[in-house]
């Protein structure tokens, strides 16, 4: 089946990134209910809209941690699985909420899911992905994060002009609207095959076979199969005899510590961007603005357009030619230029009196956020976490860099963001901007390695050494790519 099977299996999976994108962007136009607001006795900009939000973000970072053991121990098929029956208990919790506490614990548990979901999808998808084209792979996730903003959106705006009776429709279908996605995932994913690089390690050769010739065999390349399925197996068979009980192994190998960083320094980078920050909040930013009513939510259902179609340009025509660090540095810088003139329009809007051409400009400038990020940090972010962790570390890895990295930071920026906007209004742009230039991009630039269309096991040799091993730490990429090599020689 080859290439085609193994974009089908990465779409059908990032399922799991769709119920991402919509229950983070669900609550952009929930929040943006008058009878959503009435029903729960608060406003926009308190301390309980932050609530709403950050309890997703607090139960995805537990979501997260727990993907780190059950993806040892189950697998990522199961653990995928696991996450969309959890996301279908949250989503009827919050459409059928009749009180705060009602709703706050079902925004746990659907972050619970969303969290477990995050970090099992793109590590499923890079361990079945090809080298060559891992990026469009795995960079599927971000674009079905970025379509589920877009349903989200629109299926809020639609739902929006329920009135009288129906008012409650407003606000109760989109959050019952989840549940479409996470029974459909929970009733296909067994359906696909489990990752080749997990059934070797469970030791079942023959089964890890069989899918990595279903995932890639083009009638031309058998022995490029045989190589992979050795060198997995070489891999493996190596950090197998190691015994690494726990997660302080992580922290206490140098090489692994050193590739958990890179992950979780990937995650919090993204954040820092201030993308959440918009995606929860972009209502509040375009009032602002000066823009007002239903206008508010038809801006926000472009904006969530916007995202996913550069993301697809991207991950199909770029992120495996030009590689990962280059995007990242250039995205960084222009990601901060961007909020540097979105805060200087929103300090001079007179909100009494808003100028319509200083409006334009500050939306324009938002839009060009999400354009840049999703040429960027988006679809980069997954990959680049996915590809850094070795074999032995890679579930209790990604679980860390995802529930610390992205989900403990996305938290402390949800809480804070709505009384932070209200506040400080423009200034508070300049946080992100400070970080992006004086940490992000010295870090990536000096730090971040290139991996693109290595194998992760080549990609191992890429950091210097192998399960606990002693290898050159002089290796490239052109000595990686060396055809001659035989799979013995290259996994040595």
């Amino acid at each position: 089946m080859g290439k085609a099977f193994n974009i089908c299996l990465a779409a059908f999976a990032a399922t799991g990134s769709f119920l991402f994108g919509y229950d983070s962007g669900v609550m952009t136009d929930v929040i943006a209910s008058e009878d959503f607001l009435s029903f729960f006795n608060t406003s926009s900009g308190t301390p309980i809209i932050g609530a709403i939000n950050s309890t997703f973000s607090g139960g995805a970072v537990f979501g997260s941690l727990m993907g780190g053991f059950t993806m040892d121990r189950f697998g990522r098929r199961k653990t995928i699985m696991m996450g969309a029956m959890i996301a279908l208990l949250g989503s009827i919790l919050q459409a059928a909420a009749q009180n705060l506490a009602m709703i706050l614990v079902g925004r746990i548990i659907a972050g619970w899911a969303v969290g477990l979901m995050s970090m099992s999808v793109p590590v499923y998808q890079s361990e079945c992905a090809h080298p060559k084209i891992r990026g469009l792979i795995v960079g599927l996730s971000q674009q079905m994060i970025g379509v589920g903003f877009i349903v989200s959106t629109w299926v809020g705006y639609g739902s929006a002009h329920a009135q009288g009776s129906l008012s409650q429709f407003q606000w109760r279908f989109p959050l019952a609207f989840q549940a479409a996605p996470a029974l459909m995932l929970v009733c296909g994913i067994m359906f696909f095959p489990e990752s080749p690089r997990h059934l070797m390690e469970i030791d079942r050769e023959d089964e890890a076979m069989r899918v990595l010739r279903k995932l890639h065999f083009d009638g031309t390349n058998e022995e490029w199969i045989q190589q992979e399925f050795h060198e997995i197996k070489t891999t493996i068979a190596a950090e197998k005899a190691i015994t690494v009980p726990g997660w302080r192994i992580m922290f206490t190998v140098p090489q692994w510590r050193t590739r958990l960083m890179h992950g979780v320094a990937v995650q919090v980078f993204t954040q820092f961007t201030g993308i959440n920050v918009i995606g929860y909040y972009q209502t509040q930013m375009y009032e602002a603005l000066g823009i007002v009513g239903n206008r508010v939510l038809l801006v926000a259902g472009i904006y969530n357009c916007i995202g996913p179609l550069a993301n697809l340009i991207f991950i199909i025509f770029i992120i495996d030619r030009v590689g990962r660090r280059k995007p990242l540095i250039c995205g960084t810088i222009a990601i901060a230029i961007a909020l540097i003139c979105e805060s200087a329009i929103n300090s001079r809007i007179d909100k009494a009196n808003p100028d319509h051409g200083l409006s334009i400009g500050g939306v324009f400038f938002i839009f060009c956020v999400t354009v840049i990020f999703s040429w960027s940090w988006g679809p980069i972010s997954w990959v680049y976490m996915s590809e850094v962790m070795p074999m032995q570390i890679r579930a209790r890895g990604n679980a860390f860099a995802t529930g610390i990295g992205n989900w403990l930071v996305s938290t402390f920026w949800a809480q804070l963001s709505p009384m932070a906007l209200k506040e400080l209004e423009w200034k508070f742009y300049f946080l992100f901007v400070a970080f992006d230039i004086l940490i992000t991009l010295p870090v990536v630039f000096f730090f971040f390695k290139e991996t693109k269309q290595l194998s992760l096991e080549e990609i191992d040799l890429l950091f210097g050494e192998r399960s606990l091993g002693a290898l050159p730490n002089d290796l490239n990429k052109e000595d990686l790519a060396v055809p001659e090599k035989s799979g013995e020689e290259r996994a040595a």
